[in-house]
């Protein structure tokens, strides 16, 4: 199976590429960023994009790939909706209406959260944004598409969140994660579960569009 993944500089996105690396089922990994990542393997092989809304001068590179993980994501925080729009959903889909042209048969996941508004219309503007995403990917017509709601992650093998907010919670209240790991165990997911989730879905499918922490740990251990 050849991969790509998008996000690979990020939490969850570096816990994806280092198990597709670990996986015998995956033969070739395309990471897609604006910088590389720190890490090197046979399998591995960047592209640098520095305008994701425009992938007409890089889009051979971008055929014969049989799923995309897409992990690309920043906080909302302090952002205005446009401009959360623009990288959450404008540089999702014109990178999905690519590869859809290219590799329709492919298998997508993408990388949503606990809390994601299908309807489009709540409160929350991260929530719709993220909702409008996933409904826009469902739509394209992949072979497969799957949206990803992870709760709390907690990040395994060395990653670090790029997320200031974040890796202070991480580096000082990991205990209180997993205190609430052992009352709600279906409601915490680590970046290892999600890579190996993520894997299963494009290899054997899944019941379900969604995915939940639940099914990620289903999935995962398949």
């Amino acid at each position: 199976m050849n991969v790509i993944i998008t996000g690979a500089t990020g939490m969850v996105g570096k816990g994806v590429l280092l198990e597709c690396l670990d996986h015998r089922s995956v033969e070739k990994v395309l990471v897609i960023g604006r910088n590389p990542v720190d890490v090197t393997h046979p399998k591995l092989e960047q592209l640098i994009q520095n305008d994701f809304s425009d992938f007409s001068t890089t889009k051979e590179q971008l055929a014969g790939f049989d799923a995309c993980f897409l992990c690309m994501g920043i906080s909302s925080v302090g952002m205005k909706e446009n401009d959360y729009k623009k990288i959450t959903y404008d540089y999702t889909l014109a990178l999905a209406r690519e590869l859809f042209a290219l590799n329709p048969e492919m298998t997508i996941t993408y990388v949503s959260g606990e809390g994601t508004d299908s309807s489009e219309k709540g409160k929350v503007m991260w929530a719709r944004v993220k909702g409008k995403t996933e409904n826009d990917l469902i739509k394209l017509g992949f072979k497969q598409a799957f949206m990803f709601r992870p709760g709390f992650i907690i990040p395994l093998r060395g990653i670090k969140s790029r997320t200031k907010a974040y890796q202070f919670m991480y580096d000082y209240f990991m205990w209180l994660v997993r205190l609430f790991k052992t009352v709600a165990p279906n409601a915490v997911v680590n970046t290892t579960q999600v890579g190996k989730a993520m894997i299963n879905c494009a290899l054997y499918g899944y019941n379900a569009v969604i995915i939940k922490p639940k099914d990620i740990i289903q999935l995962a251990d398949k």
